[in-house]
């Protein structure tokens, strides 16, 4: 075992308590704890029975496999009303959606015998009022009650049954965990990968229901409205931006089987129209045809754990692989859905952090989008579950997630199911370019555009495939640094008397655009810098400049606003 999980353990064992929360980061061992406690109590007379509640049928499968390996032969393919079970179990596994069809059937088993609740991924009994109920009056007569998450949980009102609540220094109650292993601990003790994102820019155009034609910059500061609508044009599997971004990520993966030989890659795509089409390319790319899951059935749990042993390159889910599915050799993802929620964005990237052997690093490719960013270097953050909270902001963090489990499964609707601004518009055409590295909170890039397939881009992507996290670090800051002195030293070599003209004698589009991203890389620098987030910089610069957002101002206002900035940076230095 871990250390973590002898700990939690012992803390368990000595306190001996009927409701325990364990709030573990995704990857560092939850069911091998949750198996351990359960051969204890059942090694102790403590109880004679388990039964465990997953959020979906392939996660039932999973247990049933690791509880055999652990001695606990338990039966996934339960009903509530399905009655005697073999004498060969020992438990049983249910969705969380079973509890709710018939609580009154799992209450008569659990009180007929010294029964061991184990909740998987909690937070999901708060997903509809009925979960909860059902999870309530069913395992209420349980001698012990084991929950487990690995996920931020919801700030809804729901309460999540058998968890404790306290009010915080603000008076509002939150989730009292017993134990909490959290991603940095577990990064620290190599439990777990460290994950470097790379995230892609680009140029994004369509056409609005109303005839307008929008060019936008993928990543530049816009309403939500239209970010969603760059973000659907940038996923449009008939433009440029996708292929370029696939093809990047199995350049990716091919650097890192030189020294993993059987990393794998995922694909999280929107719908079952996306996903096919993204497995099209994919094979086109990789001479291979990728594993594709469209829907949470026998089929698909099939596929999963074929894909698990076999060694392939590449698999495409249409979001459903996002929690508990245990695929230890993904190392390699590319963020291909417009699902963009915090607790989706941990779950999905949770499916790569589980760690092998030491050196072990995750790669995701992400959409250059605020919201995905934010998520990416908030990676260590902890959050409890807050009661009564008032979401003010549908794009606050902890904004509820309503029927996500739902959306994630019904993969049949799933194209219903889009986080669109539900305005309607057709994708025009779409380019790619690598914008940026995100390590450990910081980004690292070079100046200027970097075209896909660039020399600048590869230094990112060729990256080892084992690298400790402190040479990981390293490498990129000596990347970047290298990259910038040489582009020094050939500007030097070269001096452009017609430098300073470059802007005034191009277009107003091409103008636009240069002055925009100037403005951006050094909002971008200032973040860094500072820690201020980029929108709070850029409303910062609109309040003092003046005029409008960055996508619509003209020439005038964007200079002005890259004075300011610049001048901010001078006097913080001084």
């Amino acid at each position: 075992m871990r250390a973590w999980q002898s700990a939690a353990l012992r803390d368990y064992l000595d306190r001996q308590p009927q409701d325990f929360l364990a709030v573990a980061t995704p990857g560092a061992g939850k069911t091998t704890f949750a198996l351990s406690v359960a051969s204890e109590l059942i090694g102790r007379r403590i109880v004679d029975r388990i039964i465990v509640v997953a959020p979906t049928e392939h996660l039932k499968n999973q247990w049933a496999e690791a509880a055999a390996r652990a001695g606990i032969p338990i039966d996934p393919a339960y009903s509530a009303g399905k009655g005697k079970i073999a004498s060969d179990y020992l438990g049983v596994a249910v969705t969380y959606a079973g509890v709710a069809v018939n609580p009154l059937a799992l209450r008569i088993r659990t009180e007929r015998f010294k029964t061991l609740v184990i909740l998987d991924e909690v937070h999901h009994a708060a997903d509809a009022l009925s979960w909860g109920e059902g999870v309530q009056e069913a395992f209420q007569p349980a001698a012990r009650r084991l929950a487990l998450t690995g996920t931020p949980f919801r700030s809804d009102v729901n309460p999540i049954p058998f968890v404790t609540y306290a009010p915080g220094e603000d008076g509002v109650p939150r989730s009292v965990a017993d134990y909490t292993y959290g991603y940095a601990h577990a990064l620290a003790d190599h439990v777990v990968r460290p994950v470097l994102f790379l995230a892609y820019s680009g140029e994004m155009s369509w056409r609005t229901r109303a005839g307008d034609e929008i060019a936008a910059r993928l990543g530049e500061p816009m309403t939500k409205d239209l970010t969603n609508q760059a973000l659907r044009t940038a996923l449009d599997p008939a433009g440029s931006w996708v292929p370029s971004v696939l093809e990047a990520a199995d350049r990716r993966l091919s650097e890192v089987r030189r020294h993993v030989p059987d990393a794998g890659g995922l694909v999280i795509a929107t719908d079952q129209e996306s996903a096919r089409a993204y497995a099209k390319t994919l094979r086109a790319i990789s001479g291979e045809a990728p594993t594709v899951v469209l829907s949470d059935e026998k089929a698909s749990s099939k596929k999963i754990r074929a894909f698990t042993d076999d060694g392939s390159r590449w698999m495409v889910a249409v979001r459903m692989v996002s929690e508990g599915v245990d695929v230890p050799r993904l190392a390699v993802g590319v963020w291909a859905t417009t699902t963009a929620t915090p607790l989706f964005f941990a779950q999905a990237v949770g499916r790569f952090v589980r760690a092998r052997t030491r050196g072990e690093s995750a790669s995701v490719f992400l959409p250059s989008v605020p919201g995905l960013l934010s998520f990416a270097s908030q990676m260590e953050v902890e959050r409890d579950h807050v009661l009564g909270r008032k979401v003010t902001d549908e794009d606050d963090l902890y904004a509820a997630e309503d029927d996500l489990l739902a959306q994630a499964n019904a993969s049949e609707k799933a194209s219903d199911a889009l986080a669109d601004d539900g305005l309607p518009f057709e994708a025009l055409g779409s380019q790619a370019s690598f914008d940026h590295a995100l390590y450990e909170g910081a980004a690292f890039g070079h100046e200027g555009e970097v075209q896909v397939g660039s020399e600048e881009e590869m230094d990112f992507l060729g990256i080892p495939g084992l690298l400790e996290p402190g040479q990981m670090r390293e490498l990129l800051q000596h990347r970047q640094s290298e990259r910038q002195r040489t582009r020094s030293a050939q500007r030097a070599a070269r001096p452009d008397p017609d430098a300073a003209e470059t802007v005034r004698s191009v277009s107003t589009h091409e103008q636009l655009a240069l002055l925009r991203r100037e403005l951006n890389g050094l909002v971008g620098a200032w973040h860094h810098r500072t820690g201020q987030a980029h929108g709070i910089t850029h409303a910062a610069l609109r309040k003092e400049c003046g005029g409008p957002a960055a996508a619509v101002a003209n020439a005038e206002q964007l200079r002005a606003r890259i004075d300011r900035v610049r001048d901010w940076a001078a006097r913080r230095t001084s």
